[in-house]
């Protein structure tokens, strides 16, 4: 009774998190999981896979200078991992150059000095 519950919780959550695809419903592939599995729900893995990022490193860096949002929410935690239901909603921030905020140092400072000369 008790196994029954925990691990039809535990596989809603794996294909929430998208580790496992809704057709794989048995407990037995939960156990067949790798790590790689894991990692490719990260949220540093699904903007580079995305397309914003040009590598994993960039992305990370993306990640970390608060130009990624999930949703209307800024993550900084390259970390994060990202369930099906909101990967169609990663987006750079509104508040981000990228995400068409405010423009940045070097583009202001240049805008200036062409403004001024």
């Amino acid at each position: 009774q008790r196994r029954q519950i925990e691990g039809a919780a535990l596989l809603r959550r794996c294909h929430d998190y998208g580790f496992l695809p809704e057709e794989k419903d048995k407990l037995d592939y939960v156990l067949s999981l790798t790590v790689p599995d894991i990692l490719e729900r990260r949220l540093q893995t699904v903007v580079f896979k995305v397309g914003m990022a040009k590598s994993v490193h960039h992305a990370r860096t993306l990640i970390l200078q608060r130009h990624i949002a999930v949703g209307k929410q800024i993550v900084t935690t390259p970390s994060f991992i990202v369930r099906n239901s909101s990967e169609g909603h990663i987006a750079f921030a509104e508040q981000s150059p990228f995400g068409g905020g405010r423009p940045g140092r070097v583009k202001r400072v240049r805008a200036n000095k062409a403004k001024n000369a």
